[in-house]
């Protein structure tokens, strides 16, 4: 039996566990999808009478050939025949259609009332059938793979007015959430959480970790750089600060002209000094440095002395009065930043975020590796929820069947597909009148 593909819109009510025994209450009427039906209930009933209209046809049609077989002669029996097995035709299919969603003639006739009876066990069915041939690991994957969700995604927000729309969805959720969070809590959070555990942790190890990494790779040689940078181009910018230390330390019984020779021998010096350690890679200062400072990250992580001097430092930093108060209006800061960066278009926040999902767009849709990556980290997921959950998802179905109210969901499910059901009375009616029409002729034939 063909039935139409257009489907009620059937909300899903909360799915109830598997031990709850609390009966479910029934749903009532409108549940189902919009009360406005009137097209669908017109269409229904005028179906209805068409198909009726070929049963009352098919009765005339046997009535009169049956009184022209009477009284005329017996040819009309080819009329009385397609007639009589017309009306059967569609007597059967009407009997057929109408046990599916009530008894016929409200006769208590076993096997009819098939959805108002066989409601759960429908929801059962429908429930294990999604779950096997919908819910399945392998299908789930195999439609992942040939959808191709990165290069979909990769082909959306590479594209400007994709990334200015997803960044103005991010801005509007973050502006909600900020909005939705007390102040108070959140300010709770940041000094009871992550200042104390700030402060219950030893800073040295993880410091003295950091920075052994850092040695390790050579990165600090740029800050070192830096440093001998800018104290060569101090030295040589503060010539007149050397002779005037050297004019204020000298004794006061030696000639001018000799303090002032010293000093331009201690500025050259010293200028000759800044400028070797600038320049020379491995000079001995730059190796001192290192010493220095790989001694010290080994004792930020086994000395005790040095641990406990981190320690002490620590909290006077946390005890400081401007980083209080900036403990304490964190929060605020950082809320008004949110929602000021939300609220504007131009923003540097949202203008790095849009460059940052549209760059990420490109990548993605130039790198068929990364791309791979993230099919596989989506099928994975789905495999894992369908693995893991199929029970939970077609235990929606089943639990929102179960929640049906039996005589309304029979009534709502006719609305739906009593139309197209109708044909099948029609075809009964034309489909039994040709047969008897046949069956008739060919008994003529064989015993006539």
């Amino acid at each position: 039996m063909q039935t139409s593909q257009e489907q009620p819109a059937l909300p899903a009510p909360p799915a109830a566990t598997a031990t709850s025994v609390t009966p479910a209450p029934r749903v009532p009427l409108g549940a189902f999808g919009p009360l406005d039906d009137s097209v669908k209930r017109r269409d229904l009933r005028r179906m209805k009478l068409v198909a009726t209209g070929f049963l009352v046809g098919a009765t005339i049609v046997f009535l009169v050939g049956r009184y022209l077989e009477l009284h005329v002669g017996a040819g009309w029996g080819y009329m009385r025949s397609a007639g009589e097995a017309g009306m059967v035709g569609a007597l059967a299919d009407w009997f057929a259609v109408t046990a599916l969603f009530r008894r016929p003639l409200s006769l208590p006739i076993p096997h009819t009332a098939i959805i108002p009876t066989k409601k759960d066990q429908i929801g059962n069915s429908l429930g294990d059938f999604v779950g096997e041939n919908f819910l399945s690991e392998g299908v789930v994957r195999d439609k992942l793979e040939r959808v191709g969700i990165a290069s979909r995604v990769a082909s959306w927000i590479s594209q400007r007015e994709h990334a200015d729309r997803l960044t103005a969805e991010l801005a509007t959720a973050a502006r909600g959430i900020v909005t939705v969070l007390r102040d108070e809590d959140v300010q709770d959070v940041i000094e009871q959480v992550l200042v104390r555990k700030l402060l219950e942790k030893p800073i040295g190890p993880p410091l003295g970790k950091v920075l052994e990494g850092v040695l390790a790779d050579g990165a600090h040689h740029r800050l070192v750089d830096l440093v001998c940078d800018r104290a060569y181009d101090w030295v040589t910018a503060n010539q007149s600060t050397v002779l005037r230390i050297v004019h204020e330390r000298a004794p006061g019984w030696t000639p001018r002209f000799v303090d002032e020779m010293l000093a331009d021998k201690v500025f050259s010096e010293v200028q000759n000094f800044a400028w070797a350690v600038k320049t020379d890679p491995e000079h001995p200062m730059r190796k001192a440095v290192d010493t220095f400072l790989i001694e010290f990250a080994g004792d930020l992580q086994n000395d005790e002395a040095t641990i406990a001097r981190a320690e002490q430092v620590k909290q006077q930093v946390v005890d400081h009065p401007d980083v209080q108060a900036f403990i304490g209006q964190a929060w605020g800061t950082v809320k008004r930043m949110i929602l000021d960066a939300a609220d504007d278009p131009s923003s540097a926040l949202r203008t790095r975020v849009r460059d940052g999902i549209q760059g990420f767009g490109h990548r993605l849709a130039s790198d068929a590796e990364l791309r791979g990556k993230i099919d596989g980290w989506i099928a994975d997921a789905a495999g894992y929820v369908v693995r893991h959950y199929r029970g939970e998802i077609t235990t929606l179905i089943t639990d929102t069947v179960a929640r049906w109210d039996a005589e309304e969901t029979s009534r709502k499910i006719e609305l739906q597909v009593g139309r197209d059901l109708q044909f099948i009375r029609i075809n009964g009616t034309v489909v039994g009148a040709l047969a008897g029409l046949v069956i008739y002729a060919v008994s003529q034939l064989i015993f006539f």
